[in-house]
């Protein structure tokens, strides 16, 4: 079993199993570490979060073959499960056989696709547009089709809550389930009562997105999962969090010249966290190899 099928396989028993997954966002192969290396059990790569790395907002202006390749470094970084920010699948039903494909391909144990329009917008932003119910049906049969593990875990997403209403929103989560959905993502309640209301109006494992300045209230994971919520994701803190510290690291230097220690990790911490040990382990022992085979690092004649 390859460490994507491992990975996949421990995310559906932890969400059969009753608690609470909780995923941090993160969005390059130096923030995902850093959440597998603070004991953090999942790895959320969130679409906003890689978007705004790069300096544009989330808007939906990433192509798929970008945010692939961003979601591939951070799986490739870490060993525990990822749950990655698929946007709309990139198109219709055939876009997202292909794109269902390739992050499958990248690694990822998870990925949800939600029902907005192409290009869609951050679920806390205002004015968002859905596409019809039975259109988002056919996206998810296609993506429940194209993979090829069956532990790929397919999280449906439905913005209906802010472009129509809470009573749309748990119509369109119950036709996804039906559709094949693991796992259901209603995006932006607005209150306590309507968390709750989602969670009593499934049986399907569910998906909380907290975000501290978005439209839902913020709710502790723990209260989450009495619920009946079975992930959530924290897809901003991390950035948010490297923005402040960029920020009073510039304002430090720009001030006084220096940065003080109190303001950055050591180069010991930085290192320590992109595994150099282990590379030069490594090209040591490869240089070992060569001398005893007589290589000397030369061509021989």
């Amino acid at each position: 079993m390859s460490d994507a099928q491992t990975a996949r396989a421990l995310l559906r028993r932890r969400i059969a199993e009753g608690d609470i997954v909780v995923a941090v966002g993160a969005y390059d192969g130096l923030s995902a570490r850093l959440v597998e290396d603070a004991g953090f059990e999942a790895v959320y790569a969130s679409g906003g979060a890689i978007a705004r790395s790069t300096g544009l907002p989330d808007l939906g202006l990433l192509s798929l073959s970008e945010m692939v390749e961003r979601v591939r470094q951070i799986t490739q970084a870490v060993r525990v499960p990822v749950i990655a920010d698929a946007d709309t699948g990139y198109g219709n039903a055939l876009n997202v056989r292909r794109a269902v494909r390739l992050y499958e391909e990248a690694g990822v144990a998870a990925l949800h696709l939600e029902d907005q329009i192409t290009p869609k917008r951050c679920g806390h932003y205002e004015g968002q547009e859905v596409i019809a119910a039975e259109e988002m049906v056919g996206k998810i049969h296609a993506a429940v089709e194209a993979r090829s593990d069956s532990h790929l875990v397919i999280i449906a997403r439905t913005d209906a809550r802010g472009a129509a209403s809470l009573e749309e929103a748990l119509r369109r989560a119950r036709l996804y389930a039906e559709a094949g959905a693991d796992v259901l993502f209603v995006e932006a309640p607005h209150s306590l009562d309507e968390v709750r209301a989602i969670a009593g109006a499934v049986r399907t494992p569910l998906l909380y997105n907290l975000t501290y300045s978005g439209k839902s209230p913020v709710l502790p994971p723990a209260d989450l999962a009495a619920l009946g919520y079975r992930i959530v994701i924290f897809p901003a803190d991390l950035q948010l969090g490297a923005i402040h510290g960029m920020q009073q690291v510039l304002a430090s230097l720009r001030r006084e010249g220096l940065t003080p220690e109190r303001l950055r990790a050591s180069f010991q911490e930085r290192d320590a966290l992109v595994r150099l040990a282990d590379y030069m382990g490594l090209a040591d022992r490869y240089a070992a190899e060569d001398e005893r085979a007589g290589g000397g690092g030369g061509t021989k004649r």
